[in-house]
This record gives C-alpha cells, sequence and structure tokens, in this order.
C-alpha cells in the first residue's frame, strides 16, 4: 500500500477528468455491471501510467462518444476495487495500469500492461477512442 498523500496528485489526475474513483467490490461491480458503457482504468505509481496510460485515457475521453461512466481504482491501496475489477477483465491476466471497456457488464476492450508501455499515449487514445466508437452507440 501506497502512502495517500504520495499518490493524491495520481488519484487527482484522473478525477480531474470526470473519473470516479471505486474504493470497494461493490462500488466497482455497480459501475461495471450497469446497462451502458463503463471505462475502468487501473491507475498506477509507474512510470508508464504517469507518461502513457493517464495522459490516454484524459485524451481519449474528450472524444465526442465516449463511455456512459469513467471509473477509476488505485492498484495497491483500492485493493477490493481493483480486484473485482481483475476478476471481471479475465481471462486477462492481472496488470497495472490497465484499461478496460465494458458494455453492459461485459468486458469488450482491453488494454494491457504491455500494450501501455512504451507506446505514445496518442496512439493509446486512438486505441479507446475506436473502442468507443464501436461500443459507445
Amino acid at each position: 500500500m501506497y502512502p495517500e498523500d504520495m499518490i493524491a496528485p495520481m488519484r487527482a489526475d484522473l478525477t480531474n477528468a470526470g473519473f470516479s474513483e471505486a474504493r470497494s467490490a461493490e462500488e466497482m461491480e455497480n459501475a461495471i455491471s450497469s446497462e451502458g458503457t463503463t471505462l475502468v482504468v487501473i491507475n498506477s505509481v509507474c512510470g508508464c501510467a504517469a507518461a502513457n496510460a493517464r495522459p490516454a485515457a484524459k485524451m481519449a475521453v474528450s472524444h465526442a462518444l465516449k463511455p456512459s461512466r469513467l471509473v477509476t481504482a488505485f492498484a495497491g491501496n483500492d485493493r477490493e476495487a481493483v480486484q473485482k475489477a481483475r476478476d471481471l477483465m479475465a481471462p486477462f491476466p492481472p496488470s497495472s495500469p490497465c484499461m478496460a471497456l465494458f458494455k453492459d457488464g461485459q468486458l469488450v476492450h482491453m488494454i494491457e500492461r504491455h500494450h501501455i508501455e512504451g507506446r505514445q499515449a496518442e496512439l493509446i487514445a486512438e486505441n479507446l477512442q475506436e473502442a468507443f466508437e464501436a461500443h459507445c452507440n
């Protein structure tokens, strides 16, 4: 678990962009299982979260077509919420950061850490926006 004062700016990076935090399994499950679309971002302290994942998520949600709900949880701190999200992201193995798009409770698009590391945030955002266009109508 990371000290909250250390990760507060990392949390705020997404919440200031319109993401809601899920800190419990129930909050995460409710967000994902609701009708419509939900983008889940599992946030992290790593460099690829700072340089690639968070900027990409913020760019992606500036698109005209976006999910009904934007949800984030912090790996290492929001353990119950992250575990629930990972359970619902099966068969993908746990990774952080990662991003998943759900539609009516079903996983329809996944971006794992290995898709984030070393890729430009703009390319990741484009990938998400293409998923939004396919599923958020």
